[in-house]
């Protein structure tokens, strides 16, 4: 890591999520100077989601997440699906 780069803060929340076979990996992290937490879902493919807003905490990413995929279901992350009017 170079000297300028930014400290980032993962959360603990974060990790490889799998439901009806799919797995995506949850990525849910801050910049150390900073309050908000972003929110990013990659699918098995390399694809990512990540939402415009950030959250005041991770457990609200994380709710965040699960909403959609309780909503939507978690095909909506594959390759080729529109998410962005999900968050």
């Amino acid at each position: 890591m170079n000297d300028n780069d930014p400290e980032i803060i993962h959360s603990d929340l974060s990790g490889l999520i799998t439901r009806d076979g799919i797995t995506v990996r949850v990525n849910i992290f801050r910049l150390a100077d900073e309050q908000g937490w972003q929110l990013e879902v990659v699918n098995e493919l390399g694809t990512s989601e990540v939402w415009d807003d950030p959250f005041e905490s991770d457990a609200d990413a994380m709710a965040a997440f699960e909403l959609v995929v309780e909503q939507e279901g978690i095909e909506t992350f594959l390759e080729g699906q529109d998410a962005d009017t999900l968050h």
